[in-house]
């Protein structure tokens, strides 16, 4: 019986996340009639995402000082954190040039923080077993709907401002479905006292740390490749004379539709050989795909198609795992806190590596372009080895500490 209700509660609220979520991807689904209303400069319209990244990151900066994520229940963190997404998301319509636009993606992303991070923790309150399946499900649905918006506006769209209506709709109709449908489960985690300090004190814990620094390198990577792979796939079919064709949207929907595919079924991996061996898996295929992609681009179209494909599977697969470990390792009474530091701190990169991409373009060509993304993954190999050989440390110091206590005890 728990089981099914851990599994309904599951369900019920990835399809909630998603409802939340529609409001970070709203802006990206009408970007070409936003640039011809606003009259924005092309080089302007990557902001437009950025500020969403950074918006996040303030909100979740704020959320991890002040430990909110856990010293507020989660349902009530999402439902509010779900209005006020939903609010900043409708200020779009009131906005007429790119800053306006952008102090409004930025408030938007700032609420977001307090629905994101507390979802994963809210979930793990119902799975010991299973739980990185259980988050990676999480994350894969969101990942596939990261790709809705290019499937929309590669399909003709609809009018943006019918579009960022519906999505403030959807994301406050999300916080209530999580307010009406779902309870906390039957592994909560402690209830945690407000302590300014408790951000240090996560980061001094050794394999906390390492968690943290495996999602920094994953996200070094993960955004990037998402914003910038359909115009890099365009340019390939330019090349081979079919610029303006429709597959380049499918192609990178299908990427998407990888990427959710790899976060399910990498968060089974990592229940099964561990989170670390699954992350570092995930990081070899992704570091390749992105060092040699470029290099496909007059190669065989099946060839190129193939490897996107791989890479989209490969660069999200590795996510659930550091959100699982994190849930794991962290001061259990502090948890939420952690998980909002963490994605506080890869949001924050993101918007350093959704600007260099396109400057590495411009300086070497889409040839060498994606390959800079590489050295994330291979630093996050690094720290997945260590994590393991910490925890193994850890493991044996703890055994050997018992075995020492069970003996003192038969002497005496």
């Amino acid at each position: 019986m728990r089981r099914v209700e851990a599994r309904r509660s599951l369900l019920v609220l990835a399809g909630a996340l998603l409802l939340m979520k529609s409001t970070w991807f709203s802006a990206t689904a009408v970007i070409p009639q936003v640039r011809e209303v606003w009259q924005v400069a092309p080089d302007a319209v990557p902001w437009l995402t950025i500020a969403v990244q950074w918006g996040f990151m303030a909100g979740a900066v704020l959320s991890a000082v002040f430990v909110v994520s856990d010293v507020l229940p989660p349902i009530r963190l999402i439902i509010l954190s779900s209005a006020g997404a939903a609010a900043a998301n409708l200020a779009l319509l009131m906005a007429g040039d790119a800053l306006s636009g952008g102090l409004a993606r930025f408030a938007t992303g700032f609420f977001i923080a307090g629905v994101y991070p507390p979802s994963l923790k809210l979930i793990s309150t119902w799975y010991r077993d299973g739980r990185g399946a259980a988050m990676g499900l999480l994350v894969g649905a969101l990942t596939v709907s990261t790709g809705v918006p290019h499937l929309v506006n590669g399909l003709g769209g609809l009018n943006w401002r019918t579009v960022i209506v519906a999505t403030s709709a959807l994301t406050l109709a999300g916080g209530l479905v999580t307010l009406t449908l779902i309870k906390e489960g039957p592994y909560p985690f402690p209830v945690a006292v407000l302590n300014l300090r408790q951000v240090g004190l996560i980061l001094r814990d050794r394999g906390t740390r390492l968690a943290v620094i495996g999602y920094l390198c994953h996200m070094w990577e993960l955004y990037a490749m998402w914003t910038w792979f359909l115009l890099f796939f365009s340019e390939a079919l330019r090349a081979r004379g079919m610029a303006g064709s429709v597959l380049a949207v499918y192609v990178t929907f299908g990427v998407f539709i990888a990427g959710g595919l790899g976060n399910y079924t990498g968060g089974l991996l990592g229940d099964r050989i561990g989170r670390e061996r699954a992350a570092i898996v995930m990081m070899g295929v992704s570091a390749c795909c992105a060092a040699f992609i470029g290099l496909l681009m007059g190669a065989p179209l099946w060839v190129l198609v193939l490897v996107a494909l791989v890479w989209g599977y490969s660069v999200v697969g590795d996510s659930s795992q550091f959100s699982t470990l994190v849930t794991e390792l962290a001061d259990q009474s502090y948890v939420g806190t952690a998980l909002t530091l963490q994605m506080a701190a890869g949001f924050l990169l993101t918007g350093a590596t959704i600007w260099l991409v396109p400057a590495m373009e411009q300086a070497v060509g889409w040839r060498w372009a994606f390959a800079v993304l590489a050295l994330g993954p291979l630093a996050g190999i690094v720290a997945m080895t260590r994590l393991i050989r910490h925890r193994r440390h850890t493991a044996n110091g703890t055994t050997a500490m018992g075995r020492s206590t069970r003996g003192g005890g038969t002497v005496g």
